[in-house]
């Protein structure tokens, strides 16, 4: 069966070719007979492009967005510090969490990360200073991003609501510049509220393209947005090797795994 992103990817394959590919190696037969029923159908749509690419698959987020790589797709002042860690030009940081789950970051673990943020960027700016020339002035803003496929029910009190923005506030309404803000961004509440609309802005458009596989979606994006193409493109050459997807891909469902058994047994590292 041809797929309709086919027309616009030819590079992608058949079901019976992904499959022949598959069990014609006993060693990615045995890891393909492993996997559930339902993730064997996932792994098989990805590929052949029934449906279209899940973009918050770990590997290709990492793939398409890592701006040493692919510094065009981020803003030009962004600079990668660490995974998925970048540095504005301004020296503020921002870290960009892509949850499958909401439950596996809850608000606890955001600050944390935050923390964490500030505190690197304090060290970093102390090596750079002396003694002398240091001030906490010198410290930017840190931001954590959180993006879900499936936001916890905390969000769903506020379905017309896809992107909530927290900072600190004083009681009083004094201002201070106390550096730590988040973002968090429920792509499941976007898709909904979206559903009827279409792609209007470039917002749109980047949430789309991270959350949604739907092929009209894909198609409806890139025909609006023709620079997306490219990255969904650069994802189906990968699907050309196999062995290469199917190790992601395994590591991928462990990952879900591991993060459901943290939350059921309620241990967090």
């Amino acid at each position: 069966m041809t797929s309709k992103l086919q027309m616009y990817f030819p590079m992608i394959r058949s079901r019976k070719e992904v499959l022949d590919d598959i069990y014609g190696n006993e060693r990615l037969a045995e890891i393909f007979d492993s996997w559930e029923e339902r993730y064997q159908e996932e792994f098989l749509d990805f590929c052949t492009g029934v449906r279209g690419v899940k973009m918050l698959y770990d590997f290709c987020a990492k793939a398409l967005l890592d701006p040493e790589i692919h510094p065009e797709r981020l803003d030009e002042s962004s600079l990668l510090l660490m995974d998925i860690v970048v540095q504005l030009e301004d020296g503020s940081i921002a870290n960009v969490e892509i949850q499958k789950i909401g439950y596996a970051f809850p608000g606890e673990r955001s600050a944390c990360y935050s923390a964490d943020l500030l505190l690197r960027q304090y060290k970093m700016v102390r090596r750079k200073m002396t003694k002398d020339t240091f001030s906490y002035k010198h410290i930017k803003s840190v931001y954590t991003i959180v993006l879900f496929e499936k936001s916890s029910r905390e969000f769903h009190v506020f379905p017309d609501n896809y992107i909530h923005k927290f900072q600190q506030i004083s009681n009083t309404g004094m201002k201070l510049e106390l550096l730590q803000k988040f973002i968090f961004i429920p792509l499941d509440i976007y898709l909904k509220n979206h559903h009827n609309k279409g792609i209007e802005t470039r917002l749109d458009a980047w949430l789309t393209f991270l959350g949604s596989d739907s092929p009209e979606d894909v198609i409806a994006l890139i025909e609006k947005y023709p620079d997306f193409k490219p990255m969904y493109k650069q994802v189906y050459e990968i699907c050309q090797n196999i062995e290469k997807v199917m190790g992601m891909f395994s590591k991928e469902l462990y990952e879900m795994d591991r993060n459901t058994v943290r939350y059921i047994t309620g241990s967090e590292k």
